[in-house]
């Protein structure tokens, strides 16, 4: 009998977010002799035990009926909605087996992360905003960032920079609307970021200061590196793979989304750096997230996949900007490597059919 995956994910009425990646998730599943589906909460039917799943069918998506899956892979991201509401009591329900646990906002994450000794050469000043926490934090840095505790895409991030006696705001609503302003004064800054903040905010969602980096590897524009960690079929976390991601001018950040480019990563550190240094910086990117996931996972349970924001700034020295659990992988097309893709695709359906074969072999 075929192996059975439902993948949670949010569903509108004009259908999914992410299509590309869900429908190819589909078809990689199939090519592996599982039945793969997805579905929402609002598709469930706990007391038949039967989900309203949906499958590629041409360009469209088609509705079937399906039993309770073998595993879930849960693919809902975050969304400035009121749908998303929905999701987090539908979750804690705890209705199926899970391939991957549910995770926690940022500021939360770096908490974790920071008592960690050996993790926190790699993760920059985090802290909640205050008026007098800015203050001290632009003294000390000249660039801070304010970010929300659960945005995705680069969305509702303000740059904050000290320069020649001014201050210069740049930044991205959730719409995807540029804003670029000037101020003379710290308290014209301090009431800019509280409307930005209670303009940009979702439900009870809080934002934070982070230390602003040097990563302009290319001048004027804002450069990091993705790299993609994941579970294989024996449950082993493997590096699938990174890329170089560079923002448009004068953007706050280089997300793909907000008009971003992709490079390929070792060609373009060994030009910034040369060879040798290019090999160390990607063994220590290497080294940073197996180190992470590790404690992670001693704080969440058992993880899948992660996707890490980091920033390499002009002196070579790597830092933890973000990680995400339900990453993409799209920069792998952009760059051109098909291969790899492919690969970052089927490993999640690997892990999935792993933990099914394991729990099976046990009981």
């Amino acid at each position: 009998m075929r192996k059975r995956i439902g993948v949670l994910t949010y569903r509108r009425e004009s259908g999914f977010v992410e299509p590309g990646y869900l429908r190819r998730l589909v078809e990689a599943g199939r090519e592996m002799g599982a039945e793969v589906f997805l579905f929402s909460p609002q598709d469930v039917h706990f007391e038949e035990k039967r989900i309203n799943g949906y499958v590629p069918d041409g360009t469209k998506w088609r509705r079937k009926r399906f039993a309770w899956p073998d595993i879930v892979i849960d693919r809902y991201r975050y969304y400035p909605l009121p749908k998303h509401r929905a999701y987090l009591p539908f979750r804690k329900q705890n209705w199926f087996r899970y391939a991957n646990n549910r995770f926690s906002n940022k500021y939360v994450v770096h908490q974790i992360l920071i008592q960690d000794p050996e993790l926190q050469r790699w993760l920059p000043e985090t802290l909640p905003y205050d008026r007098k926490t800015l203050a001290t934090m632009l003294a000390d840095h000249r660039l801070v960032y304010l970010k929300p505790t659960n945005g995705t895409g680069g969305r509702s991030i303000l740059r904050v920079e000290k320069r020649a006696g001014r201050y210069l705001l740049h930044g991205r609503t959730k719409q995807q609307a540029k804003s670029c302003e000037k101020m003379a004064t710290l308290t014209e800054v301090c009431e800019r970021l509280e409307h930005w903040m209670k303009n940009e905010k979702s439900g009870n969602e809080q934002f934070f200061l982070q230390q602003g980096l040097r990563l302009s590897l290319v001048p004027k524009r804002t450069v990091d590196a993705r790299l993609l960690v994941q579970k294989d079929g024996k449950g082993q976390w493997c590096l699938t793979g990174m890329g170089i991601r560079v923002g448009p001018m004068q953007s706050s950040t280089s997300n793909l989304h907000g008009g971003g480019t992709a490079l390929p990563a070792v060609s373009f550190l060994v030009k910034r750096f040369g060879p040798e240094m290019a090999e160390r910086i990607v063994l220590e990117c290497k080294e940073l997230a197996i180190k992470t996931v590790t404690r992670i996972e001693e704080h969440f349970g058992l993880m899948m996949e992660f996707g890490f924001d980091l920033g390499i700034d002009v002196n070579g020295k790597v830092w933890i900007i973000e990680i995400n659990p339900k990453p993409g992988r799209e920069i792998f097309k952009q760059i051109r490597q098909h291969k790899r893709y492919a690969t970052a695709v089927r490993r999640p359906l690997e892990y999935a059919l792993y933990l099914i074969n394991k729990n099976s072999a046990v009981n």
